[in-house]
C-alpha cells in the first residue's frame, strides 16, 4: 500500500529527453519539485497523484478534490 497526495501540475520545469521530466506541482498552494516520467502525457493544468516525488497517475479535479 502507498500513500499518494493529489496535487496541480502549474509547470514542466525541465525535460532530459521525451521520457524523463519534471516540474512543479501545488498542493494547496505549496509548490514542489516532482519527476514525471511516470505520466508522459500529464499536461500544465492536469492533476497528478505524487507518491514520494514522482507522479504515478493523472486524475481528474473531481477526484484530486476528495
Amino acid at each position: 500500500m502507498c500513500l499518494a497526495i493529489p496535487g496541480k501540475l502549474t509547470a514542466i520545469t525541465g525535460q532530459l529527453d521525451e521520457t524523463f521530466r519534471f516540474g512543479k506541482v501545488s498542493f494547496g498552494g505549496i509548490l514542489k519539485d516532482v519527476n514525471l516520467s511516470m505520466v508522459p502525457d500529464a499536461n500544465i493544468n492536469d492533476y497528478v497523484l505524487v507518491h514520494v516525488g514522482v507522479a504515478i497517475s493523472i486524475v481528474d479535479e473531481a477526484e484530486a478534490q476528495l
